[in-house]
């Protein structure tokens, strides 16, 4: 599973560094979502300390990308999943 979500998070770096200058931004934000899968915006400026509006864009190029997903689907208080950590992670938990 470690080696996955290794593999998993080289691969996607891989496609945020083709995002040119917003690379860095939307990095910071990547780096946030490997430590925590599901954050919200809120969440995300605290622990950058990057502006609400840099984090919106970072999250919104995200999406586009296919790396998170938005969870609510409200104007305010949005919650935001890494799918694909998730799901790596929840392997074999299934109910029989």
């Amino acid at each position: 599973t470690a080696q996955r979500l290794v593999a998993l998070f080289e691969d996607d770096e891989g496609r945020i560094q083709s995002l040119g200058r917003a690379a860095s931004t939307a990095f910071r934000v990547f780096q946030c979502f490997c430590r925590r899968p599901i954050l919200t915006m809120k969440e995300v400026c605290r622990q950058t300390g990057l502006t609400f509006p840099a984090v919106s864009k970072a999250v919104t190029r995200l999406v586009r990308l296919g790396i998170v997903r938005e969870l609510t689907a409200q104007r305010r208080n949005r919650v935001f999943a890494y799918d694909l950590y998730l799901k790596i992670l929840s392997e074999g938990t299934e109910a029989l």
